[in-house]
């Protein structure tokens, strides 16, 4: 991608007295966040003439090290936060009783505000479920790229009170002469503290001031604001005198002292959360500007960022806490208006038709990719926007069966065109996971029956042939789930196994079961075997299983595998014996009969359409807060915990989360009676990351946990109610609060709105994408791998006029047609071109246009000064 490093601003919640967000000072942590997921409704910053994404994929692996627990039991139970700045957006599981635990978890989310530090916390909770905090790894939003895609052990730091510094603030310097009474001439400093933006939350509270103070010989004199109350955007807006060159005078001793050399001079401001607390008040960052900042008009007027304040203590071993084993992928799309990408994107829409496809600009980029899937994702979500998924890949697919000279062998490799029907499964298939597995795996991850049938790995407690019969059940309910599920099978799916079972059985005409293992190769192998195995990484289980139900889901995998493969020797596809013998069970006609009648039934283009599916299917759940809606004339109007619950039928609340399994919802709100769903402003309660669900009579208010999960339901609410006929197209976005609407003043609370609806997600799979986004992904991989396209072009010309063996450099390209690829490659290189001048004219201008101490580029962002000096040096280089 092109990642540039603009500076960052910071927005955190605040929420009211009931529920606390907590800064990392040893103190309880937030409840468990949800894991984030990518989608069109991802927040953009929006800069001059282009959007700016932000995402970040992080895989949590071990912590090894940890200093022991001082007591008899030594061991700790430990859990790790993910953290933008200090706002909790994701929690791996707690894994108990280990000093090196293992976490293995995987997290992705949008990114939908700027952020100065992505930080990482591990936490230990005792016997009375208390969390102590352990340490803390916290990378700079200008360091990630250093770190892209490796793992990484990282020192785990002391966390201080001292260096948990967020939020910027505003300042005004003034240096005036004034002339005291007796005639002398003076200077005074007026400083003025107009705002901060972003302060931290301290144990769910934030009531900030500021402390201002001259530095210089003999001063200690400190000015303080007024406490500003429940807010973290404090608004202060008072000045500050301070003489700063005094007039002659003469000591005791008579001897003159001059005046001060102003230059010398800085200004400190602290930002301090007032708290009633025995232990004091709470440092929340600081700013030191020296009083040269002036210059020769005496005025100076910037945003700061706060700073951490200067370590004092003595120096602490980097390695007494341990480390934490972390892989992190941090991406930046740059988005241009869509018509930059018209060449680029009409050249790679068309790549369906290209005869043959090996010519065309998608299967190039394939070719030209280091890995298969870096190509595929983007590909795929691309063309699923423009409707053109199901033609694209029926013809790579074809294409690959022609090349495939053994039938079972087909589709067995890593290539394009698994990779790209990988992926299209992935995004059109998550609610026919989710209505199929998800029920049984939950089962399985709360009964915890025994189900190990290795004789070496028993426990002495266990019965194999108990064991076995548990494992039976379990695999015999998983496959009866599976093989009854076929009219919920999404029609792009179904278009897709029609192709290749077509293209299979043609190549293959003698082999009468190819037309299954085309289709079973992916829907059982790659589909759902992986979501059994690993149900954290399809959205079927919020975190990895424990090692035991691990190992269940592992052996079900296996065998359901086995059963979806129609082999024809099936015992000897197991190595181990135990499974080979367990296997038995299932080889019976029944078993193969029920998987043909499936897989035809899923391979019939065109025959199923998953908005049929009635069955509730659950897409959404989690504790969040909300307003009481006043139903009741003289109610009372005040904010509670509630465990929400979304499915494609009902939005509905309840008291808690057990109450959800039953009937004790408090609140249910059909889909059809969701008018919009909107953003709620901060004003309207003094509380961040809020959002309202609007129905005919009311507004539904609700305040999530930090702002990736409010970004998600938002998303996800906005989809499922896209459709509803009585959508409307303008809404209040304030609150309606003591007798008016706090945005426009109207004191009708059946009011229109006085705002236009934002533009929500279509329902559709194949609209729910950005495609400019898409395509710039695709462009950034074109632009990395250029030496690559050059080497193809030679290969092209190479294979033009000489027919003999292939160079080694040029043998990893499959090249069909050298003149179709040759003129494809040169259309890629030219749009590449075009795109690459755009990007670095926007930079450079960009660059002129950055203002220092702006809001937007607060001095003290590390990142804007390093973008600064990128831009320095790549301007001289080009004089």
């Amino acid at each position: 991608m092109q990642i540039f490093r603009p500076g960052a601003g910071i927005d955190l919640p605040l929420l009211p007295e009931g529920p606390t967000h907590t800064k990392h000072r040893g103190a309880t942590s937030p409840s468990t966040r949800q894991k984030g997921k990518s989608g069109a409704a991802s927040m953009a910053v929006e800069e001059e003439g282009l959007r700016v994404f932000q995402s970040v994929k992080i895989k949590i692996g071990e912590a090894k090290n940890i200093p022991p627990y001082p007591g008899p039991n030594r061991m700790r139970d430990c859990y790790c936060t993910v953290n933008l700045d200090q706002e909790e957006v994701f929690r791996t599981k707690i894994i108990e009783k280990s000093l090196c635990p293992f976490y293995g978890e995987d997290f992705y989310c949008e990114i939908p505000r700027s952020f100065r530090h992505l930080s990482f916390y591990l936490f230990d909770r005792d016997v009375f479920r208390r969390d102590s905090s352990i340490g803390k790894v916290a990378v700079k939003k200008e360091d990630l790229q250093k770190y892209h895609g490796k793992d990484t052990w990282f020192p785990l730091q002391h966390i201080s009170a001292d260096s948990e510094v967020q939020g910027k603030v505003h300042l005004e310097l003034r240096l005036s002469e004034v002339i005291t009474d007796s005639g002398s001439v003076c200077h005074k400093l007026a400083t003025r503290v107009l705002e901060c933006q972003g302060l931290p939350i301290v144990n769910g509270q934030c009531d900030p001031y500021a402390s201002v103070s001259l530095l210089g010989p003999s001063r200690s004199e400190a000015k303080k604001t007024k406490v500003k109350r429940k807010t973290n955007n404090p608004q202060f807006d008072e000045v500050f005198y301070f003489e700063v060159a005094r007039p002659l005078s003469h000591t005791k001793r008579q001897f003159e002292v001059e005046e001060e050399d102003v230059d010398k001079l800085a200004l400190r401001v602290d930002l301090y959360n007032a708290s009633n607390l025995k232990f004091g008040d709470e440092f929340l960052g600081g700013v030191r500007v020296p009083l040269r900042a002036l210059g020769q008009d005496g005025v100076h007027d910037a945003w700061y960022f706060l700073q951490p304040r200067d370590n004092v203590g003595k120096p602490v071993k980097v390695d007494e806490l341990g480390s934490l084993r972390l892989n992190i992928v941090y991406t930046e799309d740059h988005v241009f208006p869509s018509e930059h990408y018209s060449p680029l994107r009409d050249l790679l829409l068309q790549s369906a038709n290209v005869e043959p496809v090996s010519a065309s600009a998608a299967h190039i980029l394939g070719e030209v990719c280091r890995e298969k899937q870096e190509a595929a994702i983007p590909l795929v979500r691309l063309f699923l926007h423009y409707g053109k998924i199901v033609p694209f890949l029926s013809a790579i697919a074809h294409a690959e069966v022609n090349r495939t000279q053994d039938p079972n062998t087909i589709f067995r490799g890593n290539s394009l065109t698994s990779k790209c029907i990988d992926e299209t499964m992935k995004l059109a298939g998550h609610h026919y996971l989710q209505v199929t597995l998800k029920p049984i795996i939950d089962e399985i991850c709360s009964e915890h029956k025994p189900c190990e049938i290795d004789p070496v790995k028993l426990k002495e407690s266990d019965n194999l042939e108990t064991n076995r019969e548990n494992l039976r059940q379990y695999v015999d309910q998983i496959f009866n789930e599976i093989t009854t599920s076929g009219v919920s099978c999404p029609t792009v799916m179904c278009d897709i196994f029609f192709s290749l079972r077509e293209s299979a059985a043609t190549r293959f005409q003698v082999d009468n079961d190819v037309k299954y293992t085309a289709v079973s190769s992916f829907i059982f192998l790659r589909f759902f075997a992986p979501a059994i195995l690993s149900p954290n990484l399809f959205q079927l289980r919020p975190h990895h299983p424990d090692p035991a139900t691990s190992r269940t889901l592992t052996l079900i995998s296996k065998t359901i595998q086995t059963l979806g493969s129609l082999a024809k020797s099936k015992s000897a596809n197991f190595k181990e014996t135990y499974m080979a013998a367990f296997y038995d069970y299932f080889n019976e006609q029944k078993y193969a009969d029920a998987v043909k009648n499936f897989l035809d039934l899923i391979s019939t283009s065109g025959r199923w359409d998953q908005k049929s599916i009635e069955t509730p299917i659950m897409l959404k759940e989690g504790f969040m807060i909300k307003r009481a809606q006043g139903r009741n004339r003289f109610g009372m109007k005040n904010f509670k915990k509630r465990w929400f619950r979304l499915t494609n039928h009902e939005f509905t609340y309840h008291r808690t989360k057990g109450n959800a399994k039953g009937d004790g919802a408090l609140c249910s709100i059909p889909i059809e009676n969701i008018l919009a769903v909107e953003r709620l402003e901060e004003e309207s309660f003094k509380m961040k990351n809020m959002f309202q669900v609007i129905q005919p009579e009311r507004a539904l208010y609700i305040q999530a946990n930090n702002c990736v999960e409010a970004r998600d339901w938002i998303d996800i609410l906005t989809k499922v109610s896209q459709c509803n006929r009585k959508r409307l197209s303008t809404y209040h976005p304030s609150a309606y609060l003591n007798g008016h609407w706090l945005c426009c003043k109207v004191s009708a609370d059946t009011a229109a709105g006085c705002t236009p609806c934002t533009g929500g997600l279509p329902a559709n799979i194949q609209l729910d994408v950005d495609g400019d986004r898409e395509t710039e992904r695709i462009y950034s991989l074109f632009s990395t791998y250029m030496n690559k396209l050059v080497n193809m072009q030679e290969a092209c010309g190479s294979r033009s006029v000489y027919d003999g063996p292939e160079q080694d450099e040029y043998s990893s390209f499959v090249i069909d047609d050298p003149q179709e690829t040759y003129k494809t490659l040169k259309l890629i290189v030219s749009a590449v071109q075009t795109l690459e001048q755009q990007h670095t004219k926007y930079k450079r201008d960009k660059f002129k246009k950055t203002k220092i101490g702006s809001q937007e580029h607060p001095i003290g962002d590390k990142s804007l000064q390093c973008y600064i000096r990128q831009q320095s040096e790549s301007s001289t280089y080009s004089i």
